[in-house]
C-alpha cells in the first residue's frame, strides 16, 4: 500500500530545497564586482583582469562606454566574466527595474579599469549619461579607479582637481605608472598592473567586510 503522507512529505522537502536555491544569486562569500570599462587604449587589458576576479571566485559584471567597445569587444568581456555586458541604457530591457541601478545596489565593489580623463571628470561632476557613470553617482560600495591617459593629460590641473575632489569623497586610485605611452610619449599615465589591480580590489572587498563587521 503506497502510503500517501510520506510521498506528500518528500515532494514538500523537495519544493523547498529548489526554491531555497532560486531565492540564491550569488553564494555566501562570493562578491559582486561591476568593472568599468572605458575607452582607453589600455582596455584590451581588462579581459584579463575580468578573467583574473572570476578566479578569484567573484560574480563580475561588466559595464563598457560607447568608447571602450571600439578597443575590445563586448563579446570578450561578456565570455569572460560570463555575464551580460552593460553599454547602454537601452540594454536594460529585460525587467521594470533599470538593469543600472540594480547592479549599483548589488555591488560589493565598482572597479573603473582603464579609467580615462573624461569617466574621471564625470565623476567629480556628478554627471550620469550613460550606464557607468550612473553606477557610479548610485552604489553605496567602495570606488576603485585604475587611470590610463596621456602623460599631460593626467599632470593637466583640471584632472588633478577632479582626482582630489574623487579621493576626499572616499574613491581610491590605484596608478598610474610611468613607462611608454601608446600616443608614443614616456611618463606618468600607464595603467597599473593588472594582477596588482586585481589584489587592490580583493584588499578593498576585503576591508569591506570588516568594517561591516
Amino acid at each position: 500500500m503506497i502510503d500517501m503522507a510520506a510521498m506528500e512529505k518528500s515532494s514538500r522537502r523537495k519544493l523547498e530545497k529548489t526554491s531555497s536555491q532560486k531565492v540564491v544569486d550569488i553564494p555566501a562569500g562570493r562578491k559582486s564586482v561591476v568593472l568599468g570599462v572605458t575607452g582607453s587604449i589600455a582596455a584590451y587589458k581588462s579581459a584579463e583582469l575580468a578573467s583574473l576576479l572570476v578566479k578569484q571566485g567573484h560574480e563580475v559584471f561588466v559595464v563598457m562606454t560607447h568608447d571602450a567597445t571600439e578597443f575590445i569587444s563586448p563579446l570578450t568581456l561578456q565570455t569572460l566574466s560570463k555575464n551580460p555586458v552593460i553599454m547602454s541604457f537601452f540594454d536594460e530591457k529585460d525587467s521594470w527595474r533599470p538593469g543600472h541601478i540594480d547592479l549599483a545596489d548589488r555591488a560589493n565593489l565598482l572597479l573603473i579599469a582603464p579609467a580615462t580623463a573624461h569617466i574621471i571628470a564625470e565623476l567629480a561632476h556628478g554627471l550620469a549619461g550613460h550606464p557607468l557613470a550612473a553606477i557610479a553617482l548610485a552604489t553605496r560600495a567602495p570606488v576603485l579607479i585604475a587611470p590610463a591617459m596621456n602623460g599631460k593629460m593626467w599632470a593637466h590641473p583640471a584632472t588633478q582637481e577632479n582626482v582630489e575632489k574623487l579621493k576626499a569623497r572616499g574613491i581610491e586610485f590605484i596608478g598610474p605608472e610611468e613607462g611608454m605611452l601608446a600616443c608614443g610619449y614616456e611618463g606618468l599615465g600607464r595603467l597599473w598592473k593588472v594582477n596588482e589591480i586585481a589584489f587592490q580590489a580583493e584588499f578593498l572587498l576585503t576591508r569591506h567586510d570588516k568594517l561591516i563587521a
